[in-house]
Order: C-alpha cells, then structure tokens, then sequence
C-alpha cells in the first residue's frame, strides 16, 4: 500500500466523545489520563505499510453470508456495496472490509449473548472482503433483527451491521457501524446518539434499487471514509 499521507486528527465534529454519559459502557473504557501522541513508523514501520493480503486468504464466498454449513440462512436477504475512500476521495483498493451482525432475530452466535431470540445454524454472522481496483465492496447477507441490551430500561438496539477496514495502513483502520434508513428506533439508542449530529447521516445507508436484484435481495449503498472532514465516525466502544 502507499500514497500515504501524514496522521491528522479527524474533525471535531466528526466522532463520539470517548466519555458518553448516556453509552453507559464508555465510563470504565474512556482513558482517564491526557493522551500521548506517537509518530507512526518510528518504531515499527509495518504501521505505515501493512497490513497486506495474499490473494488466497479472502475467497469469495467470504461475503456471503446467507450460505451456512447445512444451507441457506433465515430471513430477509440483503446486499450491502459501497466504496472506501480516503480523505481526499480516492479509492482504497485491495484492502481488507470486515463485518459482524447478529441473524434475523437479532441474535449473535456467541456464548455471550443469551436473550431468547432464535439461533441460526446457517447464519455465522461473520464475513470479509477486498476492495477491487475501484474501492468497491460488496456483500450478500442477512438483514438484522433489533436486540435488547441493558444500557437503559426498555433499551434496543437498531439493526445494525458493525464493520472494520484498515484503509491504507494500520493507522487508517476504522471499527464503526452501519445503519438502515427509517429505523424507529433511532431516537434511543445512545451510541448513534453520541455521534454528533452532522455526522450522523454517514452511519446510515441508503436503499438503492439498481443493487437491489430481482426476486433475490434488496440492496443498500454506504461508502466509507478514512479521514478527512467526510470521514466516518468511529465506533463509540465494543460493546453492542
């Protein structure tokens, strides 16, 4: 990977506060001591230049997720394209896209997450991808169910779909969340809320019926932006 550019701080208006009261978890996560600003490289110059993928570590069948071991995942499929881009608009090619989701009923498939929504042998929730030469990714998967969580009373998370891309080099990479346009319950969830509200438009897709294919899936466009004023926010914890 090259072309790379000197680190700058994203806007201020651009991502989450580290400490948001209402995102209960960022209260044992946000560092409480002033930061120490590195220079990328110094010590480790696989910072500026990596990571890399041999062409036989993604397949395509990475990015689809309807496809399990015993065969086709429940529910509504979707595919789910856009672009990465850096600051200045130009495509990040070859680069690696990763997402996690929980099924249809808002389940993920891991030990940790116990609410009685149903369990989806032929969903993982997991899948990557490279951008091709344009910065274009592309997967098919499984529209995602809302889930509760214990952030506040009556709390639930919009459908989502969480994603991981490390741009040109490691300190390009970018963990946030993609949401769908309308989703009624916007107006609780404090995670998107923490995102500062011109910024929040980024997270949310936008239906597109020229990705949408016939009898098959809809399709939903979302371009990704590593730095610079348009960047995407980045995610406000792990959590959720």
């Amino acid at each position: 990977m090259t072309d790379l550019h000197p680190f700058a701080p994203p806007p201020a208006d651009t991502n989450p506060p580290l400490d948001s009261p209402a995102y209960r978890s960022t209260a044992t996560r946000h560092p409480t001591r002033p930061l120490l600003r590195l220079t990328p490289g110094l010590t480790d110059p696989t910072e500026l230049t990596g990571p890399v993928f041999g062409t036989d570590d993604v397949t395509p069948e990475d990015a689809d997720l309807t496809r399990g071991p015993g065969g086709e995942a429940v529910g509504q499929r979707i595919v789910v394209t856009g672009r990465l881009l850096d600051g200045a608009g130009r495509p990040i090619r070859r680069s690696l896209v990763e997402i996690w989701q929980a099924n249809a009923s808002g389940r993920y498939r891991h030990r940790g997450d116990q609410w009685p929504g149903s369990l989806d042998p032929n969903f993982t929730g997991g899948g990557r991808t490279l951008t091709d030469d344009d910065g274009t990714y592309r997967f098919t998967t499984i529209r995602p169910g809302a889930y509760p969580w214990g952030n506040h009373p009556n709390a639930w998370r919009p459908a989502h779909i969480h994603v991981s891309v490390f741009g040109r080099s490691f300190t390009q990479r970018l963990v946030t969340q993609m949401y769908f346009p309308d989703d009624p319950l916007f107006f609780q969830d404090p995670i998107l809320a923490a995102v500062p509200a011109g910024a929040r438009g980024r997270l949310v897709a936008a239906y597109d019926h020229d990705v949408t294919e016939p009898a098959w899936a809809l399709g939903f466009r979302w371009d990704i932006v590593v730095r610079g004023p348009a960047a995407t926010p980045f995610e406000a914890g792990a959590d959720g």
